[in-house]
């Protein structure tokens, strides 16, 4: 019974942790709008309709200094924080935004 009552408490620890992309997404919002239609400082992509995949790849980009244009150092500093959960469910909320 208490390996069963600590494992609930882990897991629901967990849970309460998880990473949350529609929290985390209210950091890009300023620059990218609402629902990620517009282009942030006029000289990004749009972002709207992107896959997880691609967002993953452009998130960690950033963070590891391989990608961007004009926006490199103002993203790098908005993704140096982000750990993988984290850049996970931030493109997997990314991408239900159209």
């Amino acid at each position: 019974m208490k390996k069963l009552f600590c494992s609930l408490i882990l897991a629901l620890s967990t849970s309460l942790f998880a990473a949350d992309g529609a929290s985390l997404y209210k950091t890009c919002v300023a620059c990218h709008g609402s629902k990620a239609e517009k282009s942030a400082l006029n000289k990004s992509q749009i972002i709207a309709g992107w896959s997880s995949e691609n967002t993953i790849a452009a998130l960690n980009g950033y963070k590891n200094g391989t990608y961007g244009g004009s926006m490199k150092s103002t993203m790098s500093a908005q993704v140096k924080n982000l750990d993988t959960d984290a850049i996970t469910a931030l493109a997997k909320y990314i991408e239900t935004l159209k």
